[in-house]
């Protein structure tokens, strides 16, 4: 009996080898994605929160980390040394950043539509574009200023001469603290920064660059071009662009769900159920395919025209050559639908 005990004692080990080797191996098959956000953990990116709280990556066998980002945080270099798989950015900076030497690539546009706009008091005097003439305008740089300048260039304005530009913080104080005329804005966050901070909507004039006919895409997903020769990379990518995209959608059904999520994620405590649900409401607005097949999907003619907005600026245009095709992909938006 001695000798059969032992026996039944090593089979015992070995099985329970076996499994405790299939679980490590089960641990170790999901795979990683790291993803650099544009800015602080807030309902634009409510789409990621969502699909990671929901476990939609998990059920694709991802291991997603989602990075936030803000006023120091360049995606472009995060990405270039290597520290995300994917970034959330704005086709101007990430073709800029291509033309200099950066090769991003667009492998999704989950924004359809711009959100940027000129805010001003009407107590400035600012009723139409040709107002702007004369005046402190705030901008934001670090790759958020080119759909602006471009709109000077088209407007006949030296940004030197006629204007005067002030390099805007992440912030509506140049407005509040009449330091400017008009600032710059998204529909979905400071614009209601000013209104809270108790200006009223009436005696606010806005113009959105969708208006102006200046807008270029905003919030999409970019690659490095090397990565998507790599089958591997472009399926992984795929998995997780579809839980994204199922994020996505149920971010823009359930904006104080999406809120909840987002309030969720931010450690620093600084978001509010209230605030997060009121963005998400405006983000929504910005993402018009989404419930459709297109959700994700980048026009062609969309790219074309934010690369002609891109090279309109005179003397300064933002890229000087058309990327054309090298600067999109649709294989992982495709991989996605699978």
């Amino acid at each position: 009996m001695m000798r059969s005990s032992k026996f039944t004692h090593s089979l015992l080990a070995a099985a329970l080898a076996v499994c405790g080797m299939a679980a490590s191996t089960g641990a170790m098959a999901a795979d990683k994605v790291t993803v650099q956000l544009k800015w602080v953990p807030q309902a634009q990116f409510a789409g990621y929160y969502m699909a990671a709280a929901k476990g939609y990556y998990k059920a694709e066998g991802l291991d997603v980390t989602i990075k936030p980002g803000g006023p120091d945080i360049s995606p472009v270099q995060v990405i270039a040394g290597n520290q995300a798989d994917v970034v959330v950015n704005w086709m101007p900076d990430a073709l800029a950043a291509r033309e200099a030497g950066v090769p991003l690539v667009n492998i999704a546009q989950v924004f359809n539509r711009s959100g940027l706009m000129l805010t001003c008091k009407k107590s400035s005097g600012v009723a139409t574009p040709k107002d702007l003439k004369g005046k402190t305008l705030g901008v934001w740089f670090g790759g958020n200023e080119y759909p602006f300048l471009n709109w000077m260039g088209k407007l006949g304005y030296k940004t030197d001469t006629d204007i005067k530009v002030l390099k805007q913080g992440f912030n509506v104080d140049p407005l509040l603290q009449n330091q400017a005329a008009c600032i710059s804005t998204m529909i979905y966050n400071e614009y209601w920064q000013v209104v809270d901070a108790g200006v009223k909507e009436k005696n606010l004039v806005t113009f959105f660059y969708e208006d102006q006919g200046v807008a270029s895409l905003e919030d999409g997903l970019y690659v490095m071009e090397a990565k998507l020769k790599d089958p591997a990379f472009v399926a992984r990518m795929g998995k997780f662009l579809k839980a994204t995209l199922k994020g996505w959608n149920d971010a823009v059904k359930d904006p104080e769900g999406a809120a909840k999520a987002v309030v969720a994620a931010d450690t620093s405590g600084s978001s509010s159920l209230k605030v997060q649900k009121r963005q998400m409401e405006n983000v929504a607005k910005l993402i018009t395919t989404a419930g459709t097949a297109k959700i994700g999907f980048l026009e062609p003619a969309a790219y074309e025209r934010t690369v002609k907005v891109l090279m309109a600026g005179g003397s300064d245009p933002v890229i000087k050559k058309d990327p054309g095709k090298a600067g999109y992909s649709h294989a992982v938006w495709e991989a996605a639908q699978k």
